[in-house]
């Protein structure tokens, strides 16, 4: 039979057979001397040791089409990033941190702002205006009022979404209606996992109808942008690519440069100023890590 793996723990893996069905399976020998360890959101292959106890053993890995690192998952088609417009506000900065960490992976990311019914029409265009232009969908929606989340569901179907944003902006409402606990047989699983010694949180992914699965991951109030060499920082914001043949030297990192296609056009409006200052910021973060690094090698 073929299933995917929605959740490891201590050398279980949790298979769902993408109709109903949950297996806790034990992968086989082989993959250890192929030095290859089954993740989350893996497709597989699994043989049906008991039908009656859902027991069975994962016989082949198939390939896998990516694999993140953070979290840790694979096969994953795009990211919803959740925030509310208001109460809490919006903090960019954390949205930006962690569309560079999708953008760094390779991950299409989608963002998606709650709470319309407490925000004018004018807060959701100044939104909009500043993530339209980098390239990233940008949905609204009321989960409270039940507004716009029907095109949220449409736009998961039949893929493998990886579901973040900070406390307290609805996320765990739009999971609810994204993901009806009637879709999956989880309970004897959650059972077992609870009388175990193990609390930590792991990921998981919730199957929701056929061919369509979400990981909620646990909400977030900091990220530092992993490290790379700064000057590879601006590959990692989509807008700039177009401003960049304006810029007078090669190699240039838009930050103090002079004659900068990419300043002129964050100068013009046609760049947001937030993305630029926290592009800044970021860039900053890790030449000081850079230059510490190097620092304490000379101390070696």
């Amino acid at each position: 039979m073929r299933g995917k793996i929605i959740k490891g723990i201590a050398g279980f893996y949790y298979v769902h057979d993408g109709i109903s069905r949950v297996y806790e399976c034990r992968a086989r020998g082989i993959f250890r001397n192929r030095n290859m360890k089954p993740l989350v959101g893996d497709d597989v292959e699994f043989s049906i040791l008991h039908e009656a106890d859902a027991e069975g053993s994962i016989d082949e890995i198939l390939p896998r089409r990516n694999e993140l690192i953070r979290p840790a998952v694979s096969n994953v088609d795009q990211a919803l990033v959740v925030f509310a417009v208001t109460d809490p506000a919006p903090n960019l900065n954390l949205l930006d941190r962690f569309l560079v960490m999708m953008e760094s992976q390779g991950l299409p990311a989608v963002i998606c702002f709650n709470k319309t019914e407490l925000a004018d029409p004018g807060k959701q265009e100044t939104l909009r205006a500043i993530y339209a232009p980098a390239g990233y969908p940008v949905y609204f929606v009321s989960v409270y009022e039940k507004e716009g989340l029907e095109e949220i569901r449409r736009l998961i179907r039949g893929k493998t979404t990886v579901l973040a944003g900070p406390s307290g902006v609805g996320k765990s409402s739009l999971t609810n209606f994204l993901q009806p606990a009637a879709g999956m047989e989880t309970g004897r699983v959650s059972e077992k996992i609870r009388r175990g010694r193990h609390t930590t949180r792991h990921s998981e992914l919730f199957f929701v109808e056929e061919g369509t699965y979400m990981m909620d991951t646990p909400g977030f109030s900091s990220m530092l942008v992993e490290e790379r060499p700064p000057e590879t920082l601006k590959e990692l914001f989509p807008e700039f690519a177009p401003f960049e043949e304006d810029c007078r030297f090669l190699g240039c990192v838009h930050v103090g440069e002079r004659d900068c296609g990419v300043r002129d056009a964050v100068r013009a409006g046609r760049i947001s100023e937030s993305r630029y200052e926290n592009y800044l910021q970021f860039y900053r973060e890790l030449k000081e890590r850079e230059q510490k690094r190097y620092k304490g090698g000379n101390r070696r």
